[in-house]
């Protein structure tokens, strides 16, 4: 069982961050890492060609092992998520088909779509959540599955929804869109590295993440994963170091314009950052460290008793099998959102506003005592 682990970070004790869905804190020896890439850059003589490979390699390696992959070749470096959606939708025919979204996933995961629609003369469907609480996860899923068909080209969806939390069945999804021919891309950026995911279980055909949430990483640098339906693809730049023999410096004009093995052609030009790229491999590590299904354990041992006594005083929440540990939505019909906002501010509780749910994101340095302490304000407001 995990324990709190506010020790490998930098948070006042007076201050209540239930906020991971926002950014996540640096590890504190992450940070110090940064630091000595930046000093090292004031003599650039101390950086070697294998610097430029080293820790990228690292870094696939890593988060490999954390989607329980088997192929770290598949794994490449992305400055975002629009950039390695943008990756993907550079490499679809719709042929009239749809692309189904669910309504309100963030906006990096919606405009590429929109924009591949509009320039192969396509259609985006966005399958709209229940508008009674009650069952509103169980309901949504089911809407999503219904809405596979033939007619679907790709479902584009994250595993849980940004903005409350909601999961989305992938193993069923994965399923129905295998049975209609359709591709499945998921946006990570809210689950991958704190809720427990299984690449050989899902098998998405890619699968995109931003690394300063939930893999604790540097704000610019992510991670995705490319399965073999991109294996022929173009990737939206081209540059050096995905040529083949791109390690040879000394035969970089002597151009060759075959790609490394694997997906390795659309990973990022300056992907061997050699600031962010060392700081994001250590919180990598110490996420395998700890396993996403052991920060899920604590991060549900925390909230469990504070989501009853919320429920208890009138607040909506969604059942445990529709919803994360790490990232929920509490619903109340009467709540002030600006009154709320100031409140939790002169508390210095820090959660987000989305729509009309209160967005918690605890996380490892969290206490149950932080979520009791949040649920003292709700209360004062019904």
């Amino acid at each position: 069982m995990l324990v709190n682990q506010s020790d490998k970070f930098d948070l006042p004790d007076d201050v209540n961050y239930l906020n991971g869905a926002f950014m996540s804190p640096l590890l504190k020896e992450e940070a110090s890492i940064g630091e000595h890439a930046v000093r090292k850059k004031l003599r650039p003589y101390q950086i070697s060609v294998a610097d430029f490979f080293t820790d990228v390699q690292k870094v696939r390696e890593e988060f490999s092992q954390l989607i329980n992959g088997n192929d770290p070749a598949r794994i490449v470096m992305i400055p975002s998520v629009s950039y390695g959606i943008a990756n993907v939708t550079n490499n679809i025919q719709l042929n009239g088909r749809k692309i189904i979204l669910v309504s309100n996933q963030f906006p990096s995961n919606v405009y590429p779509w929109l924009e591949l629609a509009k320039r192969q003369g396509g259609r985006v469907e966005l399958i709209e959540p229940p508008d009674d609480w009650e069952s509103r996860g169980e309901q949504w899923n089911e809407s999503l599955l219904n809405t596979i068909d033939d007619h679907t080209a790709v479902v584009a969806i994250a595993h849980v929804h940004w903005a409350d939390g909601t999961r989305f069945n992938l193993e069923a999804i994965r399923e129905k869109t295998r049975r209609h021919d359709a591709l499945l891309i998921i946006d990570g950026t809210q689950s991958i590295g704190v809720l427990p995911f299984d690449l050989s279980k899902f098998e998405p055909d890619a699968l995109i993440c931003a690394g300063y949430k939930w893999l604790l990483g540097p704000y610019g640098l992510g991670v995705a994963y490319y399965g073999d339906a991109f294996d022929a693809g173009k990737p939206v730049e081209e540059n050096w170091i995905n040529r083949k023999g791109s390690d040879d410096f000394a035969a970089l004009v002597d151009y060759d314009e075959e790609y490394q093995q694997g997906s390795l052609r659309y990973g990022m030009g300056e992907q061997s950052n050699f600031i962010l790229v060392p700081m994001l491999l250590r919180a990598l590590q110490q996420l395998n460290e700890w396993q996403p299904e052991n920060i899920q354990a604590y991060c549900q041992s925390i909230t469990e008793g504070p989501i009853e006594q919320l429920r208890n005083f009138g607040f909506w929440i969604e059942e445990e099998a529709f919803r994360s540990a790490h990232l929920f939505g509490i619903r109340h019909s009467r709540l002030d959102a600006e009154q709320l906002k100031q409140k939790l501010d002169q508390e210095n509780i820090h959660v987000s506003l989305r729509g009309n749910a209160i967005r918690v994101a605890p996380y490892v340095h969290n206490t149950e005592d932080d979520l009791y302490q949040l649920a003292d304000v709700l209360k004062t407001f019904i």
